[in-house]
Order: structure tokens, then sequence, then C-alpha cells
């Protein structure tokens, strides 16, 4: 039997492929303008000037000069997860090795930050197949959830050296992205705590960084644009999406016109930083609670309302209470220990107690739970002994400052082995 496509219409392909990614370069360097985007020409900064080359991707690049495919992984939150940046360094990646066959995981779930990323990171990304090279962005989080930077770096150096340890030619590459909070430290003279904390970890263990954070707080210093009027947000215009293709694509094209490795190299890991680091998070399973108490299994939760939910945090199992004093116990074995919930408009408060020893109350509602259904990642409990603990755990009546309810929607348990 022919097949169906013949050569021209894959010619066709390479050349809309080619056709986009010029675009999104002539977008770059200020040559193109979208409706209302204000941005004055650019002042000389050079991009590469926010690059810190601490590894060259040398792993991806012997694998593109030997013609392996390539698998590449993209862990964040939404401005990883929408389209952006992400799909323009898909598309130059196609458009400029069309002989590569590619294999891309969009691993962006809105909310996400540095905690979230490294306890999801077994089940939704080493066991979802492999990963040649994983760019990692989770500093915009950490800020708005309010993240301490120990727990940052726990969390981000766990992602790192599991990553290693069991796949140890992956490439990874560290970001940090802009976000007010961040603009004014740099207004003020100073690094933002995520960026610190990123930076000191990919120098450690010898990881490109890519701070655009900052790059986004000196060319608005410089005069090229403006927050306000043209990145707009966070989550950037397609004229802040368009500059984080251009720096990213700038680690690429550096990395992949360097010397060539004769095989491929297995990372050397370093000393541990903190011997704490989440090395061996995982999600443990709701099945696992015991002795419930007005707690019930739903084994595929949606809300009654219509607020937004988010990817992965709907239509799954859940261990859910709606009024005071519900109750469960988790026997188990590790060194920390979470829970990840949604958070709802009735999200609401919860006691525990860790061993019988126990712990100030914790609030489940948050500032978004009113308009979204959030997957909310909250730590119980760090610097455990090792061996078995046992968790006990009671909903609170509503508190009438914060929630309108008693409710608790927990999805997965949090444990570092």
């Amino acid at each position: 039997m022919k097949p169906r496509f013949g050569p021209g219409v894959a010619l066709r392909g390479r050349l809309l492929a080619g056709l986009r990614y010029a675009f999104a370069v002539l977008v770059c360097l200020g040559l193109w303008r979208c409706t209302g985007v204000a941005a004055q020409a650019p002042t000389g900064l050079s991009s590469e000037a926010y690059i810190r080359r601490y590894s060259n991707l040398e792993n991806t690049h012997y694998r593109l000069a030997t013609g392996q495919a390539v698998f590449v992984t993209f862990l964040g939150g939404s401005i990883t997860h929408m389209d952006g940046w992400r799909t323009h360094v898909e598309e130059y990646l196609k458009a400029t090795y069309p002989e590569t066959t590619f294999h891309f995981r969009n691993a962006g779930v809105p909310s996400l930050g540095s905690l979230p990323h490294a306890f999801r990171l077994e089940q939704e990304v080493l066991q979802a197949g492999r990963t040649d090279l994983l760019l990692i962005e989770a500093a915009v989080n950490d800020q708005v959830n309010g993240t301490p930077a120990v727990v940052q770096q726990r969390a981000l150096e766990g992602i790192i050296r599991r990553v290693l340890t069991q796949h140890p030619s992956t490439d990874l590459v560290l970001m940090a992205f802009a976000d007010e909070a961040k603009l004014a430290d740099y207004r003020h003279g100073n690094v933002p705590v995520e960026v610190q904390v990123h930076q000191q970890l990919a120098q450690h263990y010898r990881l490109p960084f890519v701070n655009l954070a900052q790059e986004v707080a000196d060319r608005i210093a410089a005069g090229e644009f403006s927050w306000e009027h043209d990145f707009k947000d966070l989550h950037p215009s397609p004229f802040g999406q368009e500059l984080y293709f251009r720096t990213l694509r700038q680690l690429l094209t550096g990395a992949f016109h360097q010397p060539l490795l004769s095989q491929l190299r297995a990372a050397a890991l370093p000393p541990q930083v903190d011997p704490y680091a989440y090395t061996e998070a995982t999600y443990g399973a709701v099945t696992q609670a015991t002795q419930l108490r007005d707690f019930r299994l739903q084994e595929s939760w949606v809300p009654h309302d219509s607020l937004p939910t988010r990817p992965g945090f709907v239509s799954v199992p859940m261990l859910v209470a709606t009024q005071p004093d519900a109750s469960l116990v988790l026997p188990f074995t590790g060194r920390a220990l979470g829970i990840a919930v949604v958070s709802g408009p009735d999200a609401g408060r919860l006691q525990y107690s860790i061993d019988g020893k126990p712990y100030p109350p914790v609030e489940l509602h948050t500032r978004w739970s009113d308009a979204l259904h959030v997957p909310w990642f909250l730590l119980l409990a760090d610097e455990l002994s090792p061996g078995p603990h046992r968790l006990m755990l009671k909903t609170l009546p509503a508190s009438p400052t914060t929630s309108a309810g008693s409710a608790c929607r927990i999805v997965h348990f949090l444990i570092n082995r």
C-alpha cells in the first residue's frame, strides 16, 4: 500500500514550521510587533548575559548530532502549561533539526511550584517515560504561594538528585521567570530569594540557569518596554512569551555549537547540600488512610459549582469530608509528610498530630479559593526521624474570617521516604 502522505506534504510541513519560527524571531527582534504592544527598540542588552552556563547540555547535543530521538519535558506551572515560550521552543527545535524525532511532554500544571513538582516528579515525569532534556520553572509560583526558602531548596535539590540518580545522562535547565515582586527586588538592588535558590543549586550541580526575571527587570529599567503595557502580567503577553523564547533559543543555540562529546556523559553528583532534601518524594495514595470517620472516598470527584479546576485535580479519587470533626489516621514511613488538597470556597481548617505530637492548625482556604478549586500542597511535618510514623487528622469548624465551610478534599498524601 502506498503511503498516504508524500514528500511534498512533509516538505510543506517543514516550511510551515520554519515560517512559524521565523515569525517568532521577528517578534523577538522587534521587527514585528503585535497589535497594542508599544515596546521600544532594543537597547543592546544581550540575552546571553542572563544565562549561566555551568554546563552546556552536552548530552542533548550528542543525541541531536548522532541521529537519536530526543525526549523533552517541560516541568512548571501555568507559564509552562499555556501556549507560549514552550510551544516556540518546540517549533524551534523541530524547524532547526528536521531529521530528529522529538517527543515533547508538557508537565506544566497551573498554580504549582517547587514543592508540588518534587512530589509529583515520580508519577508524572519519571514514570511517564524517558526524558533527555528537562526544563524546570518554579520561581514565580514559589513567590506567589509563599513557599519558604528552605522548602524551595529541599524540593529543587530533591528533583535534581532524583533525576540524575535515576537517569545520569539527562540534561536539566533551571529557569526563573518574572513577577512584580521580583521586579521590585531588582529595583531595590536585591536578588529575589527564589532566584538565589535556583542559581545556587544550578551552580552546585553544574546545570544551566536562565535568569529571565533579571532580564525583564533590566530591559524595563533600560526603557525597552513596560510591565503594564507590554509584558502585562506574570502570565506574559505574546510579547513577553517571545522574550522568554528568545533567551531560551540563545541557550540552546549556544549549547549546540560547542564541541561534541565522543559519547554520552553520566552526571557526577556532588555532595548533597541539605540532608533533608526531598530526594525520595512521592505521592501516597488516599486509600492508605484508615479509621475514616465522616471522610469518604470519591472515586472521581467533580465540583458541584461552575468554578474552574486544574488538570489532574478533577475527576480523580479524593478523600472528602465536608463537616467538622471528620477524622482519619495515616500510617506512613518517611522523613517529611504533607497533603495535596483541592481548595474551593468551602475549604476549612485542619487539626493534626504526628506520633501524638500536636501541630498548629492549618488553613486550607486560600486567596484564590473563592474563584477556583485550586490545588494546594501543604507540608505538615519535616525533619522527622527515619522509620514509621502515624498521622491523626481532623477537620475543624468553619472560621468566620477565612472560610464559609469545613471541607477537606485530599487528592494525595505527600511522603518523602
